[in-house]
């Protein structure tokens, strides 16, 4: 792993900094809807002044081949060249998608990602992993490219909602509970109702450097990598679900849900304690709620998960684990044992 990471509340000096570096030709930022308003402005960066600006809609169901093709007209028009740099300035679906422009016009050229959720912090602007949805499934076409450099703040989190921190938190668990017992118990405490920038800026680079430790470990997900889909193979498919039938749900939230379902495998294939996944799940109920689901969303989900890219041959592939810390990816689960893990979760969440 070769990413630049700077930790730093400081977002408009880093990005000139950086900039400064660069022999570039041309620069192109690209924002979506809200982030164009709320954010770029506040980002009083001298270089950041002269670029051309690239507008996506906000939202997941804006990561389409279709806003795909926008990006690569936009860069077409400004004229970048493999010699261009562009700097994605917005949540997931903005590094996701912006990153995969970047990666794909005239072969590849250099990006920057300056997040502005704690989501995309956390999880999608580290690590390489950039592409977009295709049939309603989530991150279908993509492809693994680093951004050079991942600039990570928390300044930008007096323009979220609770449920959009909640939702970047809800990764930075899912870290915790991959790197050690007291990181997870410590994130249990978090109090939502007074975030401090600066106490979650500390928390946040703690994570983000468990996730790039194991990105550098192995950065193709050809093996441990697969640990950070923790909680993702059920989460997903209720994200799939949920966006089918009209309704999008929050991948955070997904991916809380989906820890809940994935340590009840846990404990049950490989005896993970129950004291720990009943913390787990009393957290995620009073922070998340719950996604309903009945016996009858079964099939659909284990379809969902059948066709999740994490599967080699069509079988439902879970990272479990033996106990916070104790990480075992890989896990084949039968569609048998897959239900038994819906039914118990449905019993934690009070559903």
């Amino acid at each position: 792993m070769s990413q630049n990471l700077v930790f730093t509340n400081e977002v408009a000096t880093a990005l000139d900094t950086i900039l400064d570096t660069k022999a570039y030709n041309r620069l192109a930022v690209i924002v979506d809807e809200n982030t164009g308003r709320l954010v770029l402005p506040e980002v009083k960066s001298i270089h950041l002044s002269n670029a051309h600006v690239i507008t996506i809609g906000a939202g997941d169901a804006c990561k389409t081949l279709d806003t795909l093709t926008c990006v690569w007209e936009g860069l077409e028009q400004c004229g970048a060249t493999r010699k261009s740099v562009v700097v994605n300035l917005g949540g997931g679906v903005v590094t996701d998608l912006g990153g995969f422009a970047a990666a794909t016009f005239k072969r590849g050229i250099d990006f920057i990602n300056i997040p502005t959720t704690l989501l995309s912090a956390v999880d999608a602007a580290v690590g390489g992993k950039t592409g977009i949805n295709f049939k309603g499934l989530k991150n279908e076409i993509g492809c693994f490219k680093e951004a050079s450099d991942v600039i990570i703040s928390t300044c930008f989190l007096k323009t979220l909602s609770v449920e959009e921190l909640k939702s970047g938190y809800a990764e930075m668990l899912k870290h915790g509970m991959l790197s050690n017992h007291d990181e997870f118990k410590k994130l249990l405490n978090y109090d939502f109702k007074n975030a401090d920038a600066e106490q979650l800026l500390e928390l946040l680079k703690t994570s983000v450097l468990v996730k790039e430790g194991i990105v550098r470990e192995d950065p193709h997900e050809n093996g441990i990598r697969r640990a950070l889909n923790l909680g993702h193979t059920v989460g997903h498919a209720f994200e799939s679900k949920a966006l089918h039938g009209g309704k999008p749900i929050a991948h955070g939230y997904a991916v809380a849900w989906g820890l809940v379902a994935e340590m009840v495998l846990s404990h049950n294939i490989l005896k993970f304690p129950s004291e720990d996944l009943h913390h787990l799940a009393n957290f995620v109920y009073e922070n998340y709620g719950a996604y309903h689901i009945t016996c009858d969303d079964y099939d659909e989900l284990l379809q969902l998960m059948h066709h999740d890219k994490k599967s080699q041959s069509g079988e439902i592939n879970c990272t479990l684990l033996a106990a916070c810390g104790d990480v075992r990816p890989g896990h084949v689960i039968s569609d048998d044992d897959m239900r038994i893990a819906l039914d118990i979760y449905r019993d934690l969440m009070h559903i």
